[in-house]
């Protein structure tokens, strides 16, 4: 199986859907108006075999539902697949229940590892933590496409190993949204780990927005749910420090950002999405 990545420069793809506009969309086979559809997410992983995407087309056709956008990818010597669907479907021929369990039935028939459905206007928001550093731009851009509302979950708390001022640009916008800031002073010798841990218990996920500090695998398997980084350069080049220094120095000519998962390898991860920022 080929892979397909589609690169956006919206982070927005992975919280929700890229922006774009369905007014005058219209699914086929029926009177139903754009005010009736709505959107959903369909993350899938399971072990490679022919066929899956077809099922997976099949699930929401029959539905009369309509694939948007499909990334697909099966890393190399690895009998792994993975998918993330983005489709448009009418929730009155698609009730929320009847999409559940028909994924359901294929994550059975493909012994699936992991299964996830999303319909951001009718589920509840995911909540995120954000864990930063000393520098601003990650946080702040993350703190203001939520304030306009492109992403769209619920941030219950930043957490930093950098004090910041009472009248800094960050802390104001903090206190007037009532998220909690907290910060917790690390070492080499500690990291803290316990008391992040305590503070991000009832979130969905953590986005890591340049938080210079490596997360061990203890507390990755701890937390166990998704851990999110924004690394400032296309990886898998250039991991680590400095890596627009590393690009410039290696005669690269564009740079970039990278979203990914995080594993216990620095940078390694699972790639989400993937920016061009300008040139080196």
């Amino acid at each position: 199986m080929a892979l397909t990545r589609r690169v956006s420069s919206s982070i927005p793809h992975f919280f929700g859907f890229a922006e774009r506009s369905f007014k005058s969309y219209k699914l086929p086979g029926g009177p139903s108006s754009s005010s009736s559809l709505t959107h959903g997410i369909h993350v899938f992983h399971c072990p490679d075999q022919v066929g899956i995407v077809a099922k997976l087309s099949e699930c929401i056709a029959s539905r009369v539902g309509n694939i948007l956008g499909a990334d697909i990818f099966v890393p190399e010597k690895k009998n792994v697949f993975y998918s993330r669907n983005e489709f448009l479907f009418d929730p009155v021929k698609w009730p929320r229940e009847q999409m559940d369990e028909d994924f359901l039935n294929l994550s059975k028939l493909f012994s699936a590892t992991r299964s996830v459905v999303r319909v951001p206007d009718l589920d509840p928001k995911f909540k995120i933590g954000i864990l930063a550093s000393k520098q601003d731009h990650c946080l702040v851009d993350l703190l203001h496409r939520w304030q306009e509302g492109r992403l769209p979950v619920e941030i219950t708390c930043v957490i930093s190993n950098h004090e910041r001022g009472p009248n800094t640009h960050v802390i104001r916008f903090l206190e007037r949204n009532n998220i909690p800031y907290h910060f917790l002073n690390t070492t080499k010798e500690n990291k803290r780990e316990g008391e992040i841990l305590e503070l991000v218990l009832d979130t969905d996920f953590l986005v890591l927005a340049r938080y210079m500090q490596i997360l061990s695998g203890n507390f990755l398997r701890t937390y166990g749910k998704d851990v999110i980084n924004i690394h400032h350069g296309l990886l898998p080049s250039f991991k680590g420090g400095n890596p627009s220094k590393q690009a410039f120095d290696a005669g690269v000519k564009l740079i970039g950002a990278t979203s990914h998962f995080v594993t216990e390898e620095l940078d390694s991860g699972p790639i989400i999405e993937q920016m061009e920022t300008g040139a080196s």
